[in-house]
């Protein structure tokens, strides 16, 4: 059984869970950890994997052989994300650049939703720049999104004034000229989370089709191993979850981003929560209160 997840604390319970179960794991490390993510997708390349949110729903409304498994390996506030070097705010991005990595990116998701649910911004009023595309085979961005020419890096783009905004979460540049756009963006954002019941969540843990036709209880090994350790490592303070666990605590937050993926053209159809959970479950044969839903 192949594992790819990014934290190896994580990996290492993960592989423990797998190995407790009979399996024979092997932990696979691929940094940054979403690189991993076409292989896993179109390839089958791994058997558990941690990937972006976006990524699942795209492979979901695109048939691909993987469910979700629920755990949250990475979750936290998005509002920050949006950044300049000028006196520009978030009240100014209409007729503005905005640049990100990949139209697909869950933090451009997560952040473009807030531009047009927060701020009434109409997502085809900014002229958009990605610089590669997604993971999943078959989808594509739309039509009014720009990409970069071939060798261009966001980051330099940012840097040299071609851009007037930046979402970047880890590849934020490190630049004392940078700012965030959206004002006190920490306390909007915890202000969101506080009224949703949930923050965003960036990647979760998808497992193959393959993998759970030949040995569903490591998969489900693997998923109790990693709900016991988030479970002891969860912190105390502050008003919302950031690493939920089990599918009654992913709901809200996957189903935001769901909802955002569609509105903004990376998904053919709407794909709803319990699309998921039925896949999970059929897949491993269990109900959803197996998987803390």
């Amino acid at each position: 059984m192949k594992i790819v997840l990014g934290r190896d604390d994580l990996a290492a319970v993960a592989v423990e869970g797998a190995a407790s179960a009979g399996a024979t794991p092997e932990r696979v490390d691929i940094r940054p950890v979403h690189k991993a993510s076409r292989g896993f997708v179109n390839d089958v390349s791994a058997d558990v994997c941690e990937l972006a949110v976006v990524t699942l729903l795209q492979a979901a409304a695109h048939d691909k052989p993987v469910a979700l498994l629920p755990v949250t390996m990475l979750g936290r506030y998005q509002h920050q994300t949006l950044v300049t070097m000028g006196e520009l705010s978030v009240d100014d991005v209409r007729g503005k650049s905005i640049g990100v990595r990949s139209w697909s990116q869950t933090t451009g998701v997560w952040l473009r939703g807030f531009l047009s649910e927060q701020y009434g911004i109409d997502l085809t009023d900014i002229n958009w720049q990605t610089y590669e595309g997604g993971h999943v085979d078959g989808a594509t961005d739309p039509g009014w999104v720009t990409r970069a020419p071939e060798g261009a890096t966001l980051q330099s783009d940012f840097l040299e004034g071609r851009l007037d905004y930046g979402i970047m979460g880890n590849e934020l540049p490190s630049d004392d000229r940078i700012r965030t756009a959206i004002p006190h963006a920490l306390a909007v954002a915890a202000e969101w989370a506080t009224r949703k019941g949930f923050a965003p969540i960036n990647h979760v843990v998808g497992f193959s089709a393959a993998a759970a036709n030949e040995d569903p209880k490591a998969v489900l090994a693997v998923y109790d191993a990693l709900a016991a350790a988030i479970a002891a490592d969860a912190p105390t303070a502050g008003p919302v979850d950031l690493s939920p666990v089990g599918f009654d605590g992913l709901r809200g937050p996957v189903t935001d981003a769901s909802r955002y993926a569609y509105e903004q053209g990376l998904l053919p159809r709407r794909v709803e929560f319990d699309e998921l959970v039925d896949r999970t479950c059929a897949a491993l044969g269990v109900t959803a209160s197996r998987l803390g839903g």
